[in-house]
């Protein structure tokens, strides 16, 4: 079906979403490969379970101070092209002729922040299906009062997610507070966001998994606001098996970047120097080999191969590795 928007036909996939205890995953892509590997995953574990319509909602970032998206979508650098290239294919790709067009896709727009994203704020913001207003960086009351405003201007059309407090990257020398209840209460409250982005001990950009996520919290602050509303933002940085039973926790929404890119890297690299005469020609491959950046066993032999050279043989690689990564999750948060 066409992409989800609107948001009545938002929330109500939302809806439909917690009837069956289901958490959506909204996976961030800055390029056509993730793209495609998230819609593709999700295709054949929804074929899998009988249930072809499962919802997903794929996300960018626009100029988030941690980490720009759009300025990657393509090699020129400009936001303003590669947010339209990227709402594009993913319309090109949940049309009636696709072969994800049974999917429920949603698009969302993360980490939207008002000092960076002004000019941004000036579009015609009715193309995504949800947008996530982060002023969490500035003092409660003023994150508060522009939130609030955020809403009250586009809050009738668009579903709006809200950040209460600052998720942070890891390793940096930001201190990372968790989000209390009563804070949580006094922001949904006074902001009138349909979700919360809360606290709950994750970080950002994490390249190791060796973090808390405090469920418990969760729990107390989907008991101050109702449920579920809550989305965790942060998922890679912690283990699979401390995010199974988010449902029950009040989580209805959860944002996945750093797992997809992290976790595939070293199965292109592993492939490439593996077949390293054939990706390079014997000539590099036994120069690598010489100033020791390569072993043994390494090709560095066979001639140089035309499939080992294109951009398609690199894409493939992390397309199939990232499809695990995706149906990983999904086998998770749709049973």
């Amino acid at each position: 079906m066409p992409l989800i928007t609107g948001r009545n036909a938002v929330l109500d996939t939302y809806a439909r979403a917690a009837e069956r205890g289901w958490v959506v995953p909204t996976f961030c892509a800055e390029n056509l490969t993730t793209i495609e590997a998230i819609l593709s995953a999700t295709k054949d574990y929804a074929d899998r379970i009988g249930a072809p319509d499962i919802p997903v909602a794929i996300a960018i970032t626009n100029l988030y101070s941690h980490r720009s998206q759009t300025l990657n979508y393509t090699l020129i650098g400009d936001w303003r092209i590669g947010l339209k290239l990227w709402m594009a294919d993913l319309r090109v790709l949940t049309d009636c002729d696709s072969p994800f067009a049974k999917l429920c896709v949603m698009s969302h727009l993360d980490h939207v922040q008002p000092d960076l994203n002004a000019e941004l704020l000036k579009w015609d913001l009715r193309s995504f299906s949800s947008i996530m207003f982060d002023a969490s960086a500035l003092p409660f009351d003023e994150n508060i009062k522009l939130t609030a405003r955020f809403v009250e201007e586009y809050g009738g059309e668009i579903v709006v997610e809200g950040a209460c407090d600052e998720i942070v990257d890891a390793g940096g020398n930001e201190v990372s507070k968790l989000t209390t209840p009563e804070n949580a209460e006094r922001y949904v409250r006074e902001t009138g966001v349909d979700f919360i982005v809360a606290n709950l001990g994750t970080e950002h950009r994490a390249s190791a998994k060796n973090l808390e996520y405090h469920g418990s919290l969760a729990k107390r602050i989907k008991d101050s606001i109702g449920g579920p509303k809550i989305v965790l933002h942060g998922t890679s940085s912690v283990t699979n098996d401390q995010v199974k039973n988010l449902f029950s926790d009040g989580v209805c929404k959860v944002n996945i970047w750093t797992a997809l890119e992290r976790d595939s890297s070293p199965a292109l690299l592993e492939d490439m120097v593996i077949n390293a005469a054939k990706v390079a020609g014997p000539r590099v491959a036994g120069r690598l080999l010489e100033e020791g950046y390569l072993g043994p066993r390494a090709d560095r032999e066979s001639p140089p191969n035309l499939d080992h050279f294109t951009t398609v043989y690199r894409q493939r690689i992390v397309f199939e590795e990232m499809k695990k990564i995706v149906t990983g999750y999904l086998e998770m948060w749709y049973v």
